[in-house]
């Protein structure tokens, strides 16, 4: 992937607000629900939404601009310290040197599955068996040392990852709270829920798995699966709400104002007068998140309600339909 600031056309002095701002800008314009026909729109889209995982997220942000990881998030090999000056590949002279730290495999031009680890194994498992069989050489030097470079190794795995499932209400959703999750090891996070998100969604947390088996390696990962409970009154329609709304007869017919509970509170919604039953109403912005920021809306459908008992237009209608039944 290219660098995630020039995808999002920002400068890497760029502030978290001009970042986001960036990212909403070319996931409007690339966003595939506006570009059925066009193929490359998707692909822009989802150039931008791995840039801004990583821009986006402080903690990546600063491992990138270390140069720890690339512009997919994954780690940078760095090298092996320790070889020292001089020209080869593990000298600080080499053509395709990595700084001080030692030769790049990655700029070694290798395809998508190079194996950095396995070559160093082959070069260290060559060079210690031709040690082992130099006049004077100690026997079985050579199984010893790449036996080291083995342990080495498998100390710097990563840990193993941790899981957990959290269970959400749609007021989860469009909060800015954090959430905490528990997971069966006993630790605990509070996470923040990212923007348009769905049932059964998976979220890495990077980092915040087992510890590394040694000091070198990495720790694991916590994923957390997002679990969206049924809501009492609101029906999920991909990104919008659904309410059926009971509205008075008497409101339905000459007009008015009606309470309606949303995620964040109570609004009032104005009827019209002669409102029919099953009349939709919308109310923006007050369904759930969409991934590009935005908030998608309520549909308010009117169910008319007759008048309750003691209710002076009940009796007038009732007494109507004893009119009507004794004429008949």
């Amino acid at each position: 992937m290219r660098d995630p600031y020039a995808v999002l056309g920002v400068p890497k002095s760029a502030s978290e607000k001009e970042i986001k701002s960036a990212f909403r800008k070319l996931a409007k314009a690339y966003h595939p629900d506006a570009n059925a026909n066009d193929p490359k729109a998707a692909a822009r889209f989802n150039e931008a939404n791995q840039a801004y995982e990583i821009l986006g997220d402080k903690e990546k942000r600063a491992q990138f601009d270390r140069g720890e990881i690339d512009g997919d998030g994954k780690p940078k090999f760095q090298g092996f310290g320790g070889f020292g000056g001089g020209s080869g590949p593990f000298g600080g002279g080499g053509q395709q040197g990595a700084g001080a730290s030692g030769f790049d495999f990655r700029s070694a031009g290798r395809s998508a599955q190079f194996d950095a680890d396995s070559i160093f194994s082959d070069i260290f498992n060559q060079a210690f068996k031709t040690a082992g069989k130099r006049p004077g050489a100690t026997p079985g030097a050579g199984a010893g040392a790449a036996g080291g470079f083995s342990a080495a190794r498998e100390a710097s795995r990563k840990g193993a990852d941790i899981e957990a499932t959290l269970s959400v209400n749609l007021e989860d959703i469009v909060s800015d709270e954090k959430i905490e999750v528990q997971f069966s090891s006993g630790k605990r996070l509070a996470i923040k829920l990212p923007e348009g998100v769905e049932d059964g969604q998976t979220i890495r947390l990077r980092g915040q798995g087992q510890p590394a088996p040694g000091p070198a390696g990495q720790a694991g990962d916590a994923l957390v699966r997002i679990q969206i409970l049924p809501h009492d009154r609101f029906k999920v329609d991909g990104r919008d709400l659904r309410l059926d709304l009971n509205v008075p007869l008497r409101v339905a017919i000459a007009g008015g104002k009606v309470p309606v509970d949303t995620l964040e509170g109570r609004v009032n919604l104005t009827i019209p007068a002669w409102t029919d039953s099953g009349r939709t109403f919308r109310l923006k912005g007050k369904g759930l998140t969409t991934k590009i920021g935005t908030r998608n809306d309520l549909l308010v459908t009117v169910r008319i309600a007759l008048p309750e008992d003691g209710d002076p237009l009940r009796d007038v209608l009732e007494r109507e339909v004893a009119s009507r039944t004794a004429a008949e």
